[in-house]
């Protein structure tokens, strides 16, 4: 057995580019349908040996996610370290968090994905990708989507993952107008609206580029848009601000807010625009990203 070393994975931003919401089974839980993308723009999570497992979250959104036993990269861990019956297995991981928080991108779960191939790979446990997407799931609905960290569509719960139509990289600005909103709040007011929604998976044309792309998605939907926009209407703000430029040919929220996107045609578009709401938007975070 080689010794372990330390090392450093990257935790993409999820986006939604449709999320079709149905009304709760009588379990409570919403069946889905969405396609997930990842950008490559996320927060870092690196890991070395150590005796016993501690976590510290540095980067320019620490102060909103303090280190507790709810933290899902700790969380992701132990359940890992339990079905490793290695429970008293120690690591050293730091949190390097660039991604706001309630911020509809996954981070959390992204977090906890980069976390579980951290610690497989450097306590060389052995667990095959089915085995940590398992782990992932436990964690959360999104868990195995973000640990794969690739372009796919999730039904039932977000845990039935299959392959996304093909299409090219999409060119995206994404926008978080530095308010949280909390997933939970957004599922229930989702649910007293009344709004039908449905979890309807759209077969996909030839999507073989970006505008082809952006036009068949502009038949899709989040139908948790609504709901979010009605609790807080910055994120109506910051589609409007999206929807007015001219390199903007898709916009729409992601997962339930507060971050929103637009596609361009080109990257160049992309930054761009980006260059241009980070100086009219100094409190909003804005990236330009590439989904893939």
């Amino acid at each position: 057995m080689t010794a372990p070393i330390a090392a450093t994975a990257f935790a993409a931003a999820k986006v939604n580019l449709y999320l079709h919401v149905a009304p709760p089974t009588p379990d409570g839980y919403h069946p889905i349908a969405s396609l997930m993308a990842f950008a490559d723009v996320g927060d870092e999570l690196s890991a070395e040996p150590a005796d016993t497992l501690s976590l510290s979250i540095v980067g320019p959104f620490s102060a909103g996610l303090p280190v507790s036993d709810d933290n899902l990269v700790l969380r992701a861990v132990r359940a890992l370290l339990a079905h490793a019956r290695r429970p008293d297995a120690g690591a050293k991981l730091i949190l390097t968090k660039a991604l706001p928080i309630a911020a509809g991108l996954g981070g959390g779960s992204s977090d906890a994905g980069a976390a579980l191939r951290l610690i497989n790979d450097m306590l060389e446990l052995g667990f095959s990708e089915a085995r940590l997407e398992a782990v992932a799931a436990e964690i959360g609905a999104d868990g195995a989507a973000c640990l794969r960290g690739q372009m796919l569509t999730a039904q039932g719960r977000g845990e039935v993952l299959s392959a996304a139509p093909a299409m090219p990289p999409l060119p995206a600005v994404l926008v978080n107008p530095g308010v949280p909103s909390p997933t939970g709040a957004v599922y229930r007011a989702y649910d007293k609206s009344g709004a039908p929604g449905g979890d309807d998976l759209p077969l996909a044309p030839d999507l073989g580029s970006v505008a082809k792309a952006a036009a068949w998605l502009a038949q899709c939907r989040n139908d948790l848009e609504p709901s979010a926009l009605a609790l807080e209407p910055r994120i109506a703000e910051a589609l409007a601000a999206l929807a007015a430029e001219p390199e903007s040919i898709l916009t729409r929220m992601s997962g339930s807010g507060a971050t929103c996107f637009c596609l361009c045609a080109t990257r160049h578009d992309a930054e761009v625009l980006a260059a241009r709401l980070t100086a009219a938007r100094p409190g909003w975070w804005v990236r330009a990203s590439t989904l893939s």
